[in-house]
């Protein structure tokens, strides 16, 4: 079965009260339990937000680490799921479930194919 990334995209400023923070914990681990139970689960996690990030490039020779997200835009990585699906439809099927129980985009990517030996 070919992989494909769940990325969820949260809109910068998202707020919540604590009660639709518990819902949507709970939305998602539903989600996650539908996941496993389908066999299509490889991996998944929620990002903490975009300005705790550190990034680090190559320019020049030299690395240089810089503070805060590498794109400057509205919406940032929030989180993502790896999984397994027979096709893209079924992998679309499964971001489906995921946008409603996340409250955010989430956008599929098939990974690439590894190279044959």
């Amino acid at each position: 079965m070919k992989q494909y990334m769940l990325s969820v995209y949260m809109e910068e400023g998202f707020e919540a009260t604590d009660q639709e923070m518990q819902q949507m914990f709970k939305d998602v681990d539903a989600v996650n339990e539908q996941i496993k139970s389908a066999g299509a689960w490889v991996f998944a996690g929620g990002l903490h937000p975009a300005e705790t990030a550190t990034v680090v490039s190559a320019k020049d020779g030299d690395v240089i680490t810089t503070d805060g997200p590498y794109a400057e835009a509205k919406e940032q990585l929030g989180g993502f799921w790896v999984i397994q699906a027979p096709d893209l439809d079924a992998a679309l099927a499964w971001a489906s479930k995921a946008t409603v129980a996340c409250r955010g985009a989430v956008e599929v990517r098939p990974f690439q194919d590894e190279p044959e030996a």
